[in-house]
């Protein structure tokens, strides 16, 4: 386990047009960590570029942030009052059909991949879908192949029986990086209790999510109401499982929504969560805009009855343990 001195806060998704005022908003907030989506439906060598665009992120923005790779890079990170930056895909495309790639993938830095991403793939059922066979036989080949190079399994955009099978075969730990209890908010994508508590006692972690459409009121949500969920859900399957996945898609604009629910895949609109007639991003809540807000989410965790200490965990302490724990090769 890595020790820290002081409090860390950890965001486990986002995705938004990154800019120096982002990056900024990140120091303002005490952000120390963020996991960034660098693939939708890229192919492997479109993520490729999406890896040299950060690279060159790196350069220009060096004063604020700093490749994450490592549970130490993030306590570095810290220490210099910086912001590691920890590479995801939600989706499987990069890996195409060869299983040799996810060990290039996490040689190049990524530390997380979806299995599915809304739709069926080589791999695993995405929650869209009317049906769920299950994990595929690719699928538990690539479940493996992850477990020993250290690539965590994250099933947020995963259907049901996918997400209980990738828990059951998976030898360690999985993610679910940014989803909340259906049973809390019954959007599709949001988890039944049966994940979560599957997902628990083989040690994973979830990441609570902020995004509209994935919290009851959608951006009327109360940072009161939203705190009371944590705090029912830390009830439900312990407090160290919980940790923050906000899903914050920050200066985006609304026709980035169409490339990931449609990627290439469909010449019609897909819309996904919410209605037809607001395709674009919803509003956020107001007291969670942008990365400056992180505090807010402490206060209202405090106001509600957590410890410091137990706010600690959930701001970003227990995402740092399974860093710790996940990013390496299997031992």
């Amino acid at each position: 386990m890595v020790v820290l001195n002081s409090a860390i806060t950890i965001d486990c998704l986002q995705y938004c047009n990154w800019s120096r005022p982002i990056f900024d908003q990140m120091a303002l907030g005490g952000v120390d960590a963020v996991h960034v989506t660098i693939c939708y439906h890229e192919d492997f060598r479109e993520t490729v570029s999406n890896f040299e665009t950060w690279n060159r992120y790196f350069q220009i923005y060096s004063d604020r942030i700093v490749p994450g790779r490592t549970a130490q890079d993030v306590v570095e990170a810290k220490k210099q009052g910086k912001t590691a930056i920890i590479f995801g895909f939600q989706n499987c495309s990069p890996i195409l059909d060869d299983i040799g790639l996810i060990e290039i993938c996490h040689q190049l830095g990524a530390r997380f991949m979806q299995l599915s991403y809304n739709n069926q793939s080589v791999l695993a059922t995405g929650c869209y879908e009317e049906e769920d066979p299950g994990i595929t036989r690719m699928g538990r080949q690539v479940i493996k192949e992850m477990n020993r190079v250290g690539l965590v399994i994250d099933m947020s955009h995963s259907a049901e029986k996918s997400t209980l099978q990738a828990i059951e075969l998976s030898e360690r730990p999985i993610a679910i990086t940014h989803a909340n209890p259906s049973a809390w908010h019954p959007a599709r994508r949001n988890k039944s209790d049966e994940v979560l508590i599957a997902l628990a006692e083989s040690g994973g972690v979830l990441g609570l999510s902020l995004y509209p459409h994935h919290l009851k009121d959608a951006g009327d949500c109360t940072l009161e109401t939203f705190c009371r969920m944590v705090a029912e859900t830390v009830e439900k399957i312990g407090i160290e499982h919980i940790g923050l996945g906000s899903d914050l898609c920050q200066d985006q604009p609304d026709s980035v929504v169409a490339w990931m629910r449609n990627g290439r895949w469909t010449r019609e609109i897909d819309y996904g969560e919410g209605s037809a007639s607001a395709s674009g991003f919803p509003p956020q809540p107001q007291w969670f805009d942008n990365n400056a807000d992180f505090p807010n989410i402490r206060n209202g965790l405090e106001n509600i009855g957590f410890t410091s200490a137990e706010a600690d965990r959930i701001m970003g302490g227990n995402w740092l343990d399974f860093f710790q724990r996940s990013f390496g090769p299997d031992s």
